[in-house]
This record gives structure tokens, sequence and C-alpha cells, in this order.
């Protein structure tokens, strides 16, 4: 399950970079990112089925065409309700919420990190600094999303384990330039790619 904000409202950080390149609207990095993350998650032999939550309508036209299935955000009311709702409507005893923006995720990384989860009630994989989350994985229960500043510790407290492993496109979300530029060192996703390139120079896409 992948939330996904109006584009609007979505990686407002990383406005002040858009703003400064024409021809590269802010809309399209904030679509390139939730594509390449969606791209890489459709193809997991972990995933059984992928849920887009989203309001907006560009968003849900480009995971759809991936293959996801969109569900409304009903609640409005930010990322953990949106993620509570949706998991709550997909009726399946094992679960997993996965940030919208690791456009250099690999699909082994994410197949590696849900066949680690499934030994666990509660767990997730904390983001490159260890102090955000990108990855929420229940095989039972609830999935009580903690997302937001100190995710990473919020959901140690609610007893989900933290996970380890070598996966550092999965740890990379991209909430600034110095994300993307990280990211594009990692090599990034098809549509992010040529976008990181005009914005900061940065290297081509990751290796299949």
């Amino acid at each position: 399950m992948v939330p996904a904000k109006r584009l609007a409202r979505a990686k407002t950080r990383l406005a002040p970079l858009t703003a400064q390149v024409p021809g590269v609207p802010h809309a399209e990095l904030v679509l390139a990112l939730l594509a390449d993350t969606v791209a890489a998650a459709a193809a997991s032999s972990a995933v059984a089925h992928l849920l887009v939550v989203t309001d907006d309508p560009r968003a849900a036209a480009v995971v759809t065409a991936l293959g996801a299935r969109t569900v409304p955000d009903e609640p409005d009311a930010g990322l953990n309700a949106a993620l509570a709702h949706g998991a709550r409507g997909t009726g399946a005893a094992r679960v997993a919420a996965l940030s919208s923006d690791v456009a250099a995720l690999r699909t082994a990384e994410l197949t590696s990190a849900l066949e680690q989860a499934d030994g666990f009630p509660r767990s997730f994989v904390a983001d490159a600094e260890g102090v955000g989350t990108t990855l929420l994985a229940v095989t039972a229960g609830e999935l009580d999303p903690r997302f937001g500043r100190g995710s990473a510790a919020a959901h140690a407290a609610s007893g989900a384990v933290s996970l380890a492993g070598a996966w550092p496109g999965l740890r990379r979300d991209v909430d600034t330039a110095a994300d993307l530029a990280a990211a594009a060192g990692l090599g990034l996703g098809a549509r992010t790619a040529p976008l990181a390139t005009r914005l900061l120079g940065a290297p081509g896409r990751r290796p299949a």
C-alpha cells in the first residue's frame, strides 16, 4: 500500500529546487517519484496486491497504468489516517505501507524486506538516517501507522521490530534536494532519472 498526496500539497521541501529549473514542473517530479516507487513494488513477487491511497486524479491514472488499484483518501485527515483507512479496506492479514518517494528502490530489496517481515507481527524499515520510516509491515492485527517526525522511534515504541538489511534504495526516501542527489547516486527509476539530471546534473537510471 502506497499513499499519494494531492500533487499540489506533496513534497513541498522540493519546491525550491523545481522552481529554479524551467521546464520541470513540481508535479512532474512528484509523479515521477511515485511512478518509480510503484513500478518497483509492482514487480515484487512478495506483493500480491498493490493499493495506492490517493485523491489526486493524475496520480491515480499513473499508478493504475502500472497495475495498482486505487482507493480514495476518504478520511482526508493526514498520512496515518489515509494508511489506516487503506489497510482496513484490503481485508488482508498481511499488509505493508511503503513510502511513495523511494525512487531508487530495487524490486529485490522490497522482496527481501517483506520476506523478512513475515517473521514478525509488526516490523518496519528505517530510513537512511535512522529517524524516519520507509516501510511498515504487519502480519496480524491493525497497521497502526505512526509516520511523521521521529517515526522510527514511534514504530519501535509500538512494538514493531526494526528490520536489518542492506537495502539502500528502500531506505532512501526523497524529501530534499540532498536526498534526490543521494538517490541519484544509487540509481533512479526510469521516470525520475531524467528529471534529476535536469535538476541536479545527477547520474542516470538505476541498474536493472
